[in-house]
């Protein structure tokens, strides 16, 4: 059984039940120390985001990574459906050439979580109610995941909106 995210065969199908028993065995491998470092380097970005929304905008990260490690590692779902291949491979690349950009703290739980709620849960990665600058937020509605910022970092090398399942709030 793979045990690494970069060691999928792509060329055939891959379950969620295997993506997501990847996924645990890479959260298993991230210490204290590393969820305490990458809290810190949240904490530390937070003070480039306005003091009006800086608190929501930390309890949105950490909910939408940090915490996320513990509820990867809970899931004992035995999901039968399949990930689109190809776009979870054009995600793990995009997410390991970002890995340069990040803190090698905070970039595990970034992928880990970011391909967990994309292709396992398909949710948003970042979650309801995250706020962005002039006060919109993720929301959900009619069965849709809408994101006030999807169209102008969808391209954005740094950002992982190329494979977030959530939509352009048109109304934004």
């Amino acid at each position: 059984m793979v045990t690494k995210l970069e060691n999928f065969d792509f060329t055939n199908e891959i379950t969620k039940k295997e993506l997501l028993f990847v996924l645990k065995k890479e959260a298993e491998c991230i210490s204290m120390a590393d969820i305490m470092a990458a809290h810190a380097f949240l904490v530390d970005e937070g003070k480039y985001v306005h003091g009006s929304y800086r608190d929501e905008y930390l309890k949105a990260y950490v909910k939408a990574f940090i915490l996320r490690l513990k509820e990867i590692k809970d899931n004992d779902n035995n999901f039968q459906c399949t990930v689109d291949a190809d776009e979870l491979k054009k995600a793990l690349k995009l997410l390991n050439e970002q890995k340069e950009t990040l803190e090698s703290c905070f970039s595990e739980i970034y992928g880990i979580a970011s391909i967990y709620t994309t292709f396992i849960l398909d949710e948003p990665i970042h979650v309801v109610g995250t706020p962005f600058p002039g006060g919109f937020e993720v929301k959900y509605e009619n069965g849709t995941y809408l994101c006030p910022v999807k169209e102008k970092q969808k391209d954005n090398p740094g950002a992982v909106c190329g494979f977030c399942i959530a939509k352009q709030d048109n109304s934004v």
